[in-house]
Order: C-alpha cells, then structure tokens, then sequence
C-alpha cells in the first residue's frame, strides 16, 4: 500500500517513541493496527460495492441489448414478409396484364 522501507520505518519508529514516550506506544502501536484494519476493510466493502453495481449494470445493458436485438430480428422478418406479398402481388399483377394484352390482341386480330 505505502512504499515505506526499513530505514524509513525506523525514522517513525524513533520520532514515534520519542513524541508519545516508551509506555504509550504499544498502545498507540495497536490503535494505529485497528484504524488500519477498519480502513482495509472499509475500502474493500467499498470495492465490493462497487463491483456489485457495475455487474447489475451490465447485466441490465446486455438484457436491453438483447431485446432490441430480439425487436429487430421481428422487424426484419416482417419486412421479408412485406417484400415477399409485394413480389407476388407484381407477378399477380404482370400475369393480368399479360393477359389483358393477348385478350386486346386476340380481339383486335378478329
């Protein structure tokens, strides 16, 4: 966590007995060994809380994207659906008026 290495650790240690004298510091010793701990434990129930909402947020954009992609696909197959009755109507269409011009012609050749 602290890039703190034995010489420095040494220097808070002689300030540290120096300042709060030799029958406080064991106490002020665990005092700091419990914030310490509070905090570490603070910060990962941080992380966890975190990470739990960032795993709902996924979750909730990959069920939306899946729904539209599902929306989509519906749509699409509507379309083939429109493309497909419009291609028959134009050869039901192109069948009548070939008829109707052999009809004019057959009349017409009379």
């Amino acid at each position: 966590m602290f890039d703190i290495g034995m010489p420095e650790m040494v220097v808070i240690f002689i300030v540290a007995l120096l300042a709060v004298g030799p029958k406080k510091l064991p106490e002020l010793a665990k005092a700091l060994g419990k914030g310490l701990g509070e905090l570490k434990k603070s910060l990962q129930d941080v992380k966890d809380t975190v990470q739990e909402e960032f795993k709902e947020s996924t979750s909730e954009i990959q069920d939306t994207v899946k729904d539209i992609k599902k929306q989509i696909e519906k749509e699409s197959e509507v379309v083939k659906d429109v493309q497909k009755q419009i291609q028959r109507e134009a050869e039901d269409t192109g069948k009548s008026v070939s008829k109707s011009v052999e009809d004019i012609n057959h009349h017409v050749n009379k």
